[in-house]
C-alpha cells in the first residue's frame, strides 16, 4: 500500500498501517538481539505507545526508525538498571559500628531514665512536650489541638522541660 511520506500518523488508519507493518519486525529484532528475558512483546507495545504519544512529531517515513530506536533504548535502559541493581547487591552492609560497648550501654541507660522521667510527668505536660519536641508542632497548633491558650501550652512545655533537665542533669537536652 503506497502512502504519502508526510501522512499524519495520528490518524487511526495510518497508525494501524504502521503497527501492522512493523510490530512483528520490532518484536523479532528485540527477541533476537536480547532474548526473551527483557520482554520483547512489552517493549514493542511500549514503543508503539511512545509513537502514539509523539505522533504529531513523527512522520510516516521516520516511523520505522523511531520504533526501533525507542524499543532498543528501552531494553538498554533495562540492562543499565539491572547493572545498578547488581552493583547495589554487591555492597555488604556494615555489621559493626564504631561505638564502644560502654557508649551503647550508657545510651540504653539514658533512654530508660528518659522514659521513666517522661512517665512521671503529668499527662498535660507530657502531651504538650511530646507534641512540640517529637512531632515538631508549634505552640499555637498545640493550643488549638488541646483547646487551651498558647500561654498554657508554653507553661506545660517549659515545666516539663525543667523537670527533664533536673532529673537528667548529665544528659544534654536541646
Amino acid at each position: 500500500m503506497a502512502r504519502d511520506l508526510n501522512e499524519n500518523i495520528c490518524e487511526a488508519k495510518a497508525f494501524e498501517y504502521v503497527y501492522n507493518t512493523y510490530a512483528k519486525d520490532v518484536h523479532d529484532f528485540l527477541y533476537y538481539k536480547y532474548g526473551a528475558q527483557y520482554n520483547p512483546k512489552d517493549k514493542t507495545q511500549d514503543a508503539f505507545t511512545k509513537l502514539w504519544d509523539n505522533c504529531k512529531k513523527v512522520v510516516l517515513s521516520k516511523a520505522k526508525s523511531f520504533l526501533f530506536t525507542v524499543a532498543n533504548n528501552m531494553v538498554l535502559n533495562d540492562i543499565k538498571h539491572q547493572k545498578v541493581v547488581l552493583n547495589y547487591q554487591k555492597i555488604v552492609p556494615k555489621s559493626h559500628t564504631n561505638e564502644t560497648p560502654e557508649f551503647i550501654l550508657e545510651q540504653e541507660e539514658y533512654l530508660q531514665r528518659y522514659k521513666k522521667v517522661l512517665a512521671s510527668l503529668t499527662e498535660e505536660q507530657r502531651v504538650a512536650f511530646l507534641l512540640n519536641k517529637v512531632e515538631g508542632k508549634k505552640h499555637s497548633d498545640i493550643a488549638d489541638y488541646l483547646g487551651v491558650t498558647q500561654k498554657v501550652v508554653e507553661y506545660r512545655i517549659y515545666s516539663a522541660f525543667n523537670i527533664l533537665k533536673k532529673e537528667l542533669e548529665d544528659f544534654k537536652i536541646k
